[in-house]
């Protein structure tokens, strides 16, 4: 196989809704010649607002803008074509808000890789898209490494907005560009309700989301800790032998979203516990490879397991 066929295409990725922003942070993302140095760039435009493009300012003229005007378009066949239409070696993203990012990531070219995801948003409107549209706003904030509140007024209160982030993602950093061109970037601490550092850590029922969330994001922060928690056991037949999955149901931001979130645990013949069963349970926490995860993960090595009631909330939230 030649080796062209073997390298990832990286795709960059601007999220956020109309008139955020993002046509005027990628307009002078490809005018830096730090990132526009030659490179065959494929622009996909996926939603037209007010500013456009101006081609004539990049230093480089390798930019080959393409529109793509229904998400039906998003299909791996039509940016397969897009791309070696462009013989491009890169791919720029300005997404639609209105569109989940599962519909771009179902439908990508097995060899493209996502290599930066941003989400900017007028602070000016986003509580209001946050009201109206919490499932839309959590499904960018999910994915995103650095969140920017645009036309952000010193009158407005920082922390509302670091709260929405923080209750969806802790990884994504956050900036806020003022009305006067300054910018600032979220300082503000946020110390999770459980000691990390300590050898054994029990997550209290109201912790879960929070404590799934971060063991998902930085597994080896808890390699080698002993951890206790009440969840629900998870069977089945397909499960390599004396594995259980235990967790809970989350919700993220609305009903529709909830989702079983769970870890491996390993029983090794020493327990019994029944399929759907509320349990307490407690083990020892090793991030290794496990079929459950199709690569690596927190397992759980169950030291004591025991049947008890459901928690007082049984759906798990970040609030």
């Amino acid at each position: 196989m030649p080796s062209r066929e073997r390298e990832m295409i990286p795709v960059y990725l601007f999220l956020g809704f109309l008139e955020s922003g993002k046509t005027k942070f990628i307009q002078e993302t490809l005018e830096d010649k730090r990132f526009n140095t030659g490179e065959r760039t494929l622009l996909l435009i996926c939603e037209e607002g007010e500013e456009e493009y101006d081609p004539s300012r990049f230093p480089k003229k390798d930019v080959y803008m393409r529109v793509i005007e229904d998400k039906n378009q998003l299909t791996e066949e039509n940016l397969s074509r897009l791309l070696h239409e462009c013989r491009a070696e890169r791919v720029v993203i300005e997404y639609n808000g209105m569109w989940t990012v599962s519909d771009l990531f179902s439908n990508m070219p097995d060899d493209w890789g996502i290599y930066q995801v941003m989400f900017f948003a007028d602070a000016s409107t986003f509580m209001q898209y946050n009201a109206n549209m919490r499932s839309l706003v959590v499904d960018k904030l999910n994915i995103c490494e650095l969140t920017v509140f645009n036309r952000f007024d010193k009158s407005m209160d920082m922390m509302e907005f670091h709260k929405i982030v923080r209750g969806v993602s802790r990884r994504s950093d956050i900036a806020y560009e003022y009305t006067d061109g300054e910018v600032k970037y979220d300082e503000i601490e946020d110390p999770l309700p459980f000691d990390v550092e300590a050898k054994e850590i029990t997550i209290e029922d109201n912790d879960y989301a929070l404590w799934y969330r971060d063991i998902m994001d930085e597994p080896m922060k808890y390699d080698g800790k002993i951890i206790s928690f009440r969840a629900i056991a998870a069977r089945n037949p397909k499960f390599p032998k004396d594995t259980v999955a235990v967790g809970r149901h989350i919700m993220t931001c609305c009903v529709e979203d909830i989702q079983y979130c769970w870890v491996a645990a390993q029983l090794d013949g020493k327990f019994e516990v029944g399929n759907r069963k509320w349990i307490q349970v407690k083990g020892l926490i090793k991030v290794q490879k496990h079929k459950l995860y199709r690569g690596k993960g927190p397992v759980l090595y169950v030291s004591e397991i025991k049947e008890t009631t459901a928690p007082e909330k049984e759906v798990a939230t970040f609030y």
